[in-house]
């Protein structure tokens, strides 16, 4: 089947992003595996290539696209390769949607042109120990000076993507206590500078996938982050995080989709090029029926990814809508990688195999940014249940 979600400004896009990788990444990605982290500098070829600049407004610097086509691209093709750009995916698409939406004209002078280039990396600090998926129950505080000049932050996040490089991150704190009837209330959000006093940056998280990404442990004692950069209103911080949380999801279920599709690419160069018993194991029936399975799913996950991504640019992706391509296509992801590395036999277990790095990196889809749990509590909700 043809597919229409790309033009040709996307796959030249490709081909340069393609090249790139190839040159400034695979030569070197086992020293990134083995360091957990990819190293700072590399966040500035990054902008120098653009990446960091597509859907920013051209006046602050950058391309002034309204899509997320590009950044699909880009999940498809760090997939083939096997690699990852490090934690800088939480910087477009997660950090990029709230400045976007919730900077003032004075802040989005101020950090957007660096947004771009790379100067200052970005994330988002939301979830704490002991609450999980839990938000609402988040016990971070940030309270106003008496002089009203700026809060002081206290508490601490967990699980932050991008922790250790950040430069800005977008922490989410109490303003004011819940209430009787509405827990959500009273979250706000702030553009923090972590070269602030009392910042700390705790434990370089030891994950079991994604090594090239940091993740940290975030701790606040007496922070005091200025009024000016405070975004958006006060108390709205939990309607902020639901409006976006569409668009990060549509993410997950792409890059799960182009996970898979990474894997049968692998899984069958891979079998094309053993030999077992005198034979290719590609020549086995039982191999071509897996492949082909799994290819009639990929195929199916495309689809949803392709119309995910249509119905994001054009603004009309609903909560529902995105939880399930979502639990779709990294179900589908899962049961794919989990039998392409069947297939390469105990090689699929070492991690100078990519498909091993895969299947690791594939397993956290199922849990961040809402786990299939609560994805399946969304749609089921849509539907009337």
């Amino acid at each position: 089947m043809r597919r229409t979600v790309f033009n040709e400004d996307h796959e030249a896009f490709r081909e340069t992003l393609r090249a790139f990788i190839e040159a400034e990444v695979v030569p070197v990605y086992d020293e990134w595996f083995a360091a957990g982290q990819a190293p700072r500098d590399f966040y500035y070829k990054l902008g120098e290539l653009g990446i960091f600049g597509i859907n920013v407004p051209e006046e602050f610097g950058g391309a002034g696209l309204e899509s997320h086509k590009f950044e699909a691209v880009l999940y498809e093709e760090t997939a083939r390769a096997g690699v990852a750009f490090g934690g800088s995916g939480v910087h477009v698409l997660l950090a990029l949607p709230y400045i976007k939406m919730l900077a003032t004209d004075e802040q989005k002078k101020r950090f957007l042109p660096k947004f771009v280039s790379g100067e200052e990396m970005w994330a988002i600090a939301m979830t704490e120990p002991g609450t999980g998926s839990d938000l609402a129950g988040m016990k971070s505080t940030a309270k106003l000076s008496e002089d009203g000049t700026h809060y002081v932050l206290n508490g601490a996040k967990t699980f932050i993507t991008g922790g250790v490089h950040a430069d800005r991150m977008i922490v989410c704190a109490r303003t004011s206590a819940p209430t009787a009837e509405d827990r959500r209330h009273g979250i706000s959000l702030f553009a923090v500078d972590t070269k602030s006093e009392g910042y700390s940056v705790g434990r370089k998280l030891d994950k079991l996938g994604l090594k090239t990404s940091d993740t940290a442990e975030l701790a606040f004692v007496d922070v005091k982050v200025p009024v000016e950069d405070l975004l958006g209103e006060e108390n709205k911080g939990f309607y902020y995080l639901g409006h976006n949380l569409a668009s990060e999801r549509w993410g997950i279920a792409f890059g799960a989709y182009a996970q898979a599709k990474a894997a049968v690419r692998f899984a069958q160069q891979y079998v094309q090029d053993r030999t077992v018993f005198g034979k290719t194991v590609a020549s086995f029936q039982n191999t071509k029926f897996e492949l082909a399975a799994c290819q009639a799913e990929v195929d199916a996950a495309e689809a949803v990814a392709d119309r995910a991504t249509e119905a994001l640019d054009a603004g009309e992706l609903t909560p529902a809508e995105a939880a399930s391509a979502k639990l779709f296509c990294t179900e589908v992801a899962h049961r794919v990688i989990d039998r392409c590395l069947q297939l390469h036999g105990g090689y699929g277990f070492m991690n100078e195999y990519p498909i091993a790095r895969l299947y690791a990196d594939n397993r956290v889809n199922r849990i961040y940014g809402g786990t299939s749990e609560i994805m399946k509590s969304i749609i089921a909700k849509n539907m009337g249940l």
